[in-house]
């Protein structure tokens, strides 16, 4: 089981990448098991000295009974101590950088989330590359029906 964030290299440029395990409730790891996470508006916040998932959508599991179950509520994330104050330090040195979900995957019996320390992409960047891929697009379209004939 993998869950990917698909919004994440059109959005993002990654710097540096981390893996840190997430607290959760009995039906929510069920529920990441079924596939049944959304990354798409995620991010992590360092607060204190623990860092934390926000925004993250895990629906309730279909056969768990929770009535005051919140599916973005933040969830504690578990890193190093070394780890954290690395980020820390490099969020608070320059201003550009935060920290994005980049995949949910488990590892053993453990769900663990790839983490990834990134700057964002101007809209010009996002523009350059959307070109690039429809010029790659033509050629391979162009080089298949060549070598059809």
């Amino acid at each position: 089981m993998k869950i990917i964030n698909r919004r994440f290299h059109y959005q993002y440029q990654e710097i540096e990448k981390y893996q840190a395990g997430i607290v959760l409730t009995g039906p929510e790891v069920k529920s990441i098991k079924n596939g049944r996470l959304k990354l798409d508006e995620a991010y992590i916040k360092i607060i204190g000295s623990e860092a934390y998932l926000i925004n993250a959508q895990i629906p309730l599991y279909q056969y768990a009974r929770d009535e005051d179950y919140n599916p973005t509520r933040s969830r504690k994330l578990l890193l190093n101590k070394k780890e954290l104050i690395r980020l820390k330090t490099k969020i608070q040195s320059s201003p550009g950088l935060t920290i994005t979900p980049v995949s949910c995957y488990n590892k053993g019996d453990l769900i663990k989330l790839e983490i990834a320390l990134v700057k964002g992409k101007k809209e010009v960047e996002k523009r350059r590359l959307e070109k690039a891929k429809d010029i790659k697009r033509a050629t391979d379209r162009e080089i298949k029906e060549y070598l059809k004939k």
